[in-house]
C-alpha cells in the first residue's frame, strides 16, 4: 500500500474493506505507455492478496496485440478500478459529486508461459468475475495470454454520500 493520497480522510486501509472494492468491481482500466503517448484499456480481471497486503492482478486475453506489445516493451503498469458510483445533486455548482469506492496503483506486468500456473490464473479470474469455480485443461490456455501484475504501491479510497441538510 502507499501513503500518497491527499485527501486522507478517504482512505481505505482496512484489507476487508479493500477486498470488497476488488470483490465489487467488475473492470479495471490499465494504463500503459506507448512511446511519448498514454494508452488506457479497460480490462475484467482477477486477483490475490495475502494477509500483508501484498496484491496481484490477472487479466487475459489474446495471444497477441497493442497491449501485449506494450507490456512487453515496458513491464510497468497503472491500474484503476471504481464501484459503488452514485452521483448526488448539492444546492449550489460545487457540492454536486459522486459517491464511489476506488482502487489504484502501479505494478509490474509479467507473462504467465506454463500452462499449470495459467490454469490457476484463469481460475482466479473466473472467481472474481463470477463467484464461481471453474477448471480449464492445456488446449484452453494455450489460446490465451495471461498477465500477473504485482502491484508496487496501491490506495483504495472512498466517497460517502454527504448528509443531508436541513
Amino acid at each position: 500500500m502507499s501513503n500518497g493520497m491527499t485527501r486522507r480522510e478517504r482512505e481505505i486501509t482496512d484489507r476487508g474493506e479493500i477486498r470488497e472494492i476488488l470483490d465489487r468491481c467488475m473492470i479495471l482500466h490499465l494504463g500503459l505507455v506507448d512511446g511519448d503517448e498514454a494508452y488506457v484499456v479497460p480490462m475484467n480481471y482477477g486477483y490475490t492478496m495475502d494477509e500483508d497486503g501484498n496484491l496481484s492482478l490477472y487479466l487475459h486475453g489474446a495471444t497477441q496485440g497493442r497491449k501485449l506489445d506494450l507490456m512487453r516493451q515496458n513491464p510497468k503498469v497503472f491500474f484503476e478500478m471504481e464501484c459503488d458510483v452514485t452521483p448526488f445533486e448539492g444546492d449550489v455548482a460545487c457540492r454536486y459529486g459522486t459517491a464511489y469506492k476506488s482502487l489504484m496503483g502501479r505494478g509490474r506486468a509479467v507473462f504467465i508461459e506454463d500452462p499449470a500456473e495459467k490454469m490457476k490464473c484463469l481460475s482466479l479470474f473466473m472467481k472474481t468475475q463470477t463467484g464461481k469455480d471453474f477448471e480449464f485443461n492445456e488446449k484452453l490456455v494455450k489460446v490465451v495470454s495471461i498477465i500477473r501484475i504485482d502491484a508496487v504501491e496501491y490506495t483504495a479510497k472512498k466517497r460517502n454520500m454527504p448528509k443531508a441538510r436541513d
